[in-house]
């Protein structure tokens, strides 16, 4: 799997702040948040929005807070620490704990599979060797899937995920990751496909089709 995109890294955090919005509305949609996108950029910018829940309003505010920090921090090494210090973010207020590993067993929602509950060498150890193979888009999609079907945290398993692929294409100029509104439900049965049957090839080509976007230049 190549990269679809070789940007520096300049031009690429300003590619991800350029759509940062969208990207956040993208990933509140994937959540069910009822939002639109006049919505979450009011929201974004500070101001209440009366017809959503408090609760929706968090998350997107949580998605923003991991997103600043993301960029703000983005030469930072893709370790656990790291990606405890997104969850911290992402899941802030809406979870039984959160930039913790989970400690009980969880169920997912239409889906055979349970996780089992994570060890933190284990954990450690597995996303060291994704980290190693492959290109830079390659180890982003599979260590997002990983972390996906491990289910790390008791909550905001998905978003997280999502920043923290972002964070090694953005870091190294390959694009960014969003699922755009119209792919959602592609996403989320090839999703529950990967979570029950731990094959990814299905996912992986959809994502890497449909879902990393760039800057492209006239040379």
């Amino acid at each position: 799997m190549d990269d679809k995109f070789h940007l520096t890294k300049e031009q690429n955090l300003f590619l991800a702040k350029k759509v940062l919005v969208s990207n956040i509305y993208n990933s509140a949609r994937l959540e069910g948040i009822n939002t639109t996108y006049p919505d979450t950029k009011t929201i974004l910018e500070g101001i209440n929005v009366p017809n959503l829940k408090l609760d929706e309003i968090n998350c997107i505010l949580n998605l923003r807070d991991a997103w600043n920090y993301t960029l703000s921090n983005i030469d930072e090494a893709v370790d656990l620490d790291f990606i405890c210090k997104i969850n911290s973010f992402v899941s802030r207020n809406e979870s039984l704990e959160w930039g913790v590993l989970r400690t009980g067993k969880v169920g997912i929602n239409g889906v055979d599979y349970i996780p089992e509950i994570p060890q933190k060498d284990i954990i450690t150890k597995n996303i060291r060797e994704i980290l190693k193979q492959g290109s830079i888009t390659e180890k982003a999609l599979n260590l997002m899937l990983y972390l996906m079907r491990s289910q790390i945290f008791w909550d905001g398993n998905k978003r997280t995920s999502m920043i923290i692929a972002n964070k090694i294409l953005i870091s190294n100029g390959c694009g960014i990751i969003t699922i755009k509104e119209e792919d959602i439900r592609e996403f989320n049965t090839l999703l529950t496909e990967y979570y029950n049957t731990n094959n990814k090839n299905k996912i992986i080509n959809f994502l890497y089709d449909k879902c990393i976007f760039g800057m492209e230049f006239n040379h």
